[in-house]
């Protein structure tokens, strides 16, 4: 993460995000009784981190036959098993706070953006699958579609400082690939192009800004800080730094090398 981040610069306040999150939710509990019971239960009782990111997901996903003490267990071995799961949540909360103009804490983030709660069930989802529990993992992600909108595989793999924007309509296939620092808006599909197995869906590299309702097919490689302009239908490679656009899409703008779409969320051709 860099460190002229306007969230990150925040981290000098507070120790961290997660204690950031705590005194957000005391000052929320505070100010609003309505929410004072959700929050100590979530958020300013749990004794650590990954108990915090178990509860606010496992409460939003329980449903009438599954205790949600046992999916909050669920979730919270994964994510004390895999540490690297916290890392890339904490990197996606500064994400969320620095791209999104209408998230003005990181508590709104774990509160009220489903594109975030659906990652974050996305990745312990994953855990889950790289783990051999192939059928809890697609129970799991399938869940997450039904509440959250996104529908994720759970071998899709995803890196960290991701942003996917209202979350509605998202479609990310088996074989996908996203690295880090990666936006995504609403009803984005990253798809195969038939009904072919093997390795068959895109491969997003870093920095890339991907616009409302794009289209990417296939095992196509979309190269490092490039932008897919919103509407666009992408069917071969994207090289980096520069701007596609259209139907079938093409290029229209290069880059300079130090712009970052992901971060900038420029939505201008």
């Amino acid at each position: 993460m860099k460190a002229s981040n306007n969230a990150a610069r925040e981290l000098g306040v507070f120790a961290s995000v997660w204690s950031a999150i705590r005194a957000e939710a005391a000052d929320l509990a505070a100010r609003e009784p309505t929410l004072r019971t959700l929050l100590e239960m979530q958020i300013i009782g749990a004794d650590s981190d990954a108990e915090i990111i178990a509860r606010v997901i496992s409460a939003r996903l329980a449903v009438a036959k599954v205790d949600p003490e046992d999916l909050f267990r669920l979730f919270h071995d994964i994510l004390l098993e895999h540490a690297d799961i916290s890392a890339a949540i904490e990197a996606d909360l500064l994400a969320v706070r620095e791209r999104d103009p209408a998230c003005t804490t990181y508590l709104h983030a774990l509160l009220n953006l489903k594109g975030f709660h659906a990652l974050q069930t996305h990745r312990i989802a994953h855990a889950l699958w790289t783990d051999g529990r192939l059928e809890i993992a697609s129970w799991v992600s399938n869940l997450a579609s039904l509440v959250f909108g996104p529908d994720i595989h759970p071998a899709a793999r995803i890196g960290s400082s991701i942003m996917l924007d209202h979350g509605s309509g998202i479609v990310i296939g088996e074989t996908a690939v996203i690295e880090d620092e990666v936006s995504i808006l609403q009803n984005v599909t990253l798809g195969g192009t038939g009904k072919e197995t093997g390795d068959r869906h895109p491969k997003i590299r870093h920095g890339v800004m991907i616009g409302a309702g794009a289209k990417i097919l296939g095992n196509i490689e979309i190269g490092a800080f490039s932008k897919i302009a919103a509407g666009s239908v992408v069917l071969k490679p994207v090289p980096a730094h520069c701007t596609v656009a259209g139907v079938p899409a093409a290029v229209v703008r290069i880059h300079r090398n130090d712009e970052i779409p992901a971060e900038t969320m420029d939505q201008n051709i």
